[in-house]
């Protein structure tokens, strides 16, 4: 007991101490002190500023949050918060699973484009990345998902390609994928990487594609003879059928983009009977879109009725294409006055209803294909019922829309009548960070100028403060 109040008495000394040492080093301080530490202050507040803002534009997040979040959470022991799940495909993903997705996640965009013969060359046109960060660091998670597994490290060829999926720059993965190919002429993965992000045109791009194919038709046709024989080959299976299943998925998109539409709808509909349980894909989606370009709206009427269900999670091209083939039976004579006099006939109430479904569903849409917003280049990712979404849809559809005449007129009488003044959803909102590092800025850029103009009485205001929290203390 002796022993803990003398310590406890000698605590109290030295912090009685510390406070007096302090207090006269701040009562020595000169207003240039003063002034010279609220400038320094600002102008440190102004870059991080900067870097934050600078940060924010270009990956759309804050990088102190980011930090925080990643880095010093786990070591005070917080819960680390997961990232996003990225939109996987995996073999024997069946229609329960699809039914208990929620509608806002991110997924993988049906309709993506090509990196390389696409997105690069956008950026080398106009000298702006097409993609953010976020969009390709899911990318990479999507990447490592579906073409590499526990097994990869009996094939070097694999093994190669399973780094190189994590390679950031890609010039690195196509690289890596060289390397691969040099151990393995077959390595479907490699070809795949090379169609994607170093091929600089469409035709080329599906020349790697159909190389892609035959590499994986057979390394796809031993995982199904052994696939039985253990967890690791069942795993291997469920790899081999995610690349068989991609390459046939880009070669239709490819046959589509070069023209050969009929082709490509013949592939959609081969690959949705060869691997009917993989619905996660949405290539009904993409079937949707070459249908639409053909003008076949009975076929379309007929996917519609399969995948436009209550039970399966609705999408943007499900609920437009819907409300456009609605609208297409009457937009060519409708008119708002006649309407108006006369009442809505039982054809147009159900397009109007159609449009309805499909505004609620994703609100960003209308001013897409209404052009009242410029269209993008659609990103790798989607948020359902999102502007992301809107803008992958608006994209390919809008083509659509004004091939139907009248049928933009009415979705702009039922859109400005009734959801003109929806709010937006999601908003994006500037992190918290840079309104703090504004705000502390302007502060300190504040009393830096009070410091200069007013100096003594900004050294009093000071030394009162510190009097004020060292008795509170």
């Amino acid at each position: 007991g002796d022993c803990y109040l003398s310590f406890s008495v000698l605590l109290i000394k030295s912090l009685v101490l510390f406070l007096l040492t302090v207090t006269m080093f701040l009562s020595t301080l000169t207003p240039k002190f003063y002034f010279a530490l609220t400038v320094t202050s600002s102008f440190i507040s102004g870059l991080i500023f900067v870097f934050e803002w600078w940060h924010f534009r270009k990956y759309g997040t804050s990088f102190i949050e980011q930090v925080s979040v990643s880095h010093l959470r786990p070591l005070i022991g917080g819960a680390e918060s997961s990232p996003p799940a990225p939109a996987a495909f995996l073999a024997g993903e069946n229609e329960t699973s699809r039914q208990n997705m929620p509608e806002c996640k991110v997924w993988r965009n049906p309709l993506n484009l090509f990196r390389g013969a696409e997105y690069s060359r956008y950026m080398w046109v106009t000298g702006k990345e097409p993609l953010t960060y976020y969009d390709m660091n899911l990318s990479a998670q999507d990447h490592q998902t579906f073409f590499t597994c526990d097994t990869d490290a009996l094939r070097p060829s694999d093994t190669v390609m399973q780094k190189a999926w994590r390679e950031r720059n890609p010039q690195a993965r196509i690289k890596a994928a060289y390397q691969a190919l040099e151990l393995n002429n077959d390595c479907a993965t490699a070809y795949v990487l090379l169609a994607e992000e170093e091929a600089t045109t469409i035709v080329d791009a599906e020349k790697y594609f159909k190389q892609a194919l035959k590499a994986g038709e057979m390394i796809y046709r031993k995982s199904q003879n052994c696939h039985s024989q253990s967890p690791q080959h069942e795993a291997q299976l469920r790899r081999d059928t995610n690349v068989l299943v991609y390459v046939k998925r880009r070669l239709a998109m490819c046959a589509r983009k070069l023209g050969r539409i009929r082709e490509a709808v013949k592939m959609m509909r081969d690959l949705m009977k060869e691997f009917p349980l993989l619905s996660m894909l949405n290539i009904h989606e993409n079937l949707l879109e070459a249908l639409l370009e053909l003008q076949a709206y009975a076929d379309v009427q007929a996917v519609l009725a399969k995948y436009d269900d209550i039970s399966l999670p609705k999408s943007a091209a499900i609920c437009y294409t819907a409300a456009l083939l609605k609208a297409r039976a009457v937009s060519e004579r409708f008119s708002p006055e006649t309407a108006s006099r006369r009442g809505l006939s039982t054809a147009e109430i159900n397009a109007v209803e159609a449009i309805h479904r499909a505004v609620e569903f994703n609100p960003h849409v209308p001013k897409y294909l209404l052009e009242m917003k410029s269209l993008v280049l659609p990103p790798e990712h989607i948020l359902k019922r999102g502007d992301s979404e809107a803008v992958a849809y608006a994209f390919f559809h809008l083509q659509h829309w004004k091939r139907i005449e009248g049928a933009l007129n009415l979705l702009h009488c039922t859109w400005e009548g009734t959801f003109h003044e929806v709010s937006v959803y999601p908003q994006k909102e500037l992190p918290f960070f840079i309104h703090f590092t504004a705000g502390l800025c302007s502060f300190s850029a504040m009393l830096a100028l009070l410091t200069h103009q007013f100096p003594e009485l900004m050294v009093i205001f000071a030394k009162a403060v510190s009097t004020v929290y060292h008795g509170a203390c």
